[in-house]
């Protein structure tokens, strides 16, 4: 996720879903663009594509998760150690991995393109898997999953004074995964587990949030 748009990437859109599961204390100190809680942070974020396309290649319903870790404050530009790993939906065609992989991996523009300059990870490793993901119509609930390798699952947060069927959100957070302008919906993970490519930690009762995400590029 470093590469800057190549000349030859066709206009594209997704929009869908968003979330992560994170080593952090609720809430996530990296959405106010501050640095972790305990200095360092690891954790899975994942992307459900309710539709998009990248010139003619349809990507509805195809789902993307990233493991990641890294010590420092991404948002200051202050961090040290960025690894990751992806994992690409296993219903996704030739041609759909493809776009997948240009648009995730930053060359062909848009704010993966930005966040991937400014994260700039090291690469564990990429596999093509099946993944499975799940988010409520009223966001009590996100999840998803690889078997035997990756569960991210949350609730929505609540409390004493929330009431009943309310969610709790955050409007223009200074820093956000998916970009300017969405709304944050904050959750407590009940299951974050990983064991690959180098990740590995199984915990619950962590930070999670929901956003929801709408791309373009390649400008």
């Amino acid at each position: 996720m470093t590469e800057q748009a190549t000349p030859t990437a066709p206009r594209w859109h997704l929009a869908g879903d968003w979330f992560d599961v994170c080593k952090c204390a609720v809430p996530c100190p990296c959405t106010f663009a501050q640095p972790p809680t305990y200095g360092d942070c690891e954790g899975v974020m994942v992307w459900h594509i309710r539709e998009g396309n990248y010139g003619d290649v349809r990507l509805d319903d195809l789902n993307v998760l990233m493991l990641a870790s890294f010590t420092g404050d991404v948002w200051a530009g202050e961090h040290t150690d960025p690894y990751a790993a992806v994992f690409l939906d296993e219903r996704a065609d030739e041609r759909q991995r493809a776009a997948l992989g240009a648009v995730f991996g930053g060359e062909a523009g848009g704010w993966p393109a930005q966040f991937g300059a400014m994260f700039h990870p090291e690469m564990r490793g990429m596999d093509v898997v099946p993944l499975h993901v799940d988010v409520d119509d009223d966001l009590g609930t996100w999840r998803a999953e690889i078997p035997d390798r990756v569960t991210a699952a949350a609730e929505a947060l609540t409390g004493p004074t929330t009431p009943d069927g309310s969610r709790v959100q955050v409007h223009n957070a200074p820093g956000a995964e998916v970009g300017p302008g969405q709304v944050a919906t904050w959750g407590r993970a009940t299951t974050d587990r990983a064991n690959a490519f180098g990740f590995s930690w199984d915990r619950s009762g962590k930070s999670s949030k929901y956003f929801p995400f709408d791309w373009s590029g390649p400008d």
